[in-house]
């Protein structure tokens, strides 16, 4: 199993620091165009939420990336987090080893 040593970017990170400030977009003006709660969008750029399947169909629809990006960037994070969450748990279980 690896995992990169990278530290964890919430994907409100990549969107508030790479899309909304290089637009000089508020999160506001963008919740409206996605037709989404304001709070939803303010959430998730104060990475206090993730990003759900249904606002990475409307991320990519709007800067016209894919969805697997924003899922990807979602999942990264979520995995890291864990990662090292479970790190002592995980140091004490075997790695499959096949019969020669």
């Amino acid at each position: 199993m690896s995992i990169s040593h990278l530290p964890p970017i919430h994907p409100g990170e990549i969107l508030r620091d790479l899309y909304l400030e290089s637009l000089e977009m508020t999160p506001y003006a963008l919740a409206k165009k996605l037709n989404v709660p304001r709070t939803r969008i303010e959430r998730i750029v104060a990475q206090k939420t993730g990003i759900t399947s249904d606002t990475a169909l409307r991320l990519a629809k709007f800067f016209k990336t894919s969805p697997e990006f924003w899922m990807n960037l979602q999942n990264s994070f979520d995995l890291k987090i864990e990662a090292d969450n479970l790190k002592d748990e995980l140091e004490h279980i075997p790695e499959y080893e096949a019969a020669a």
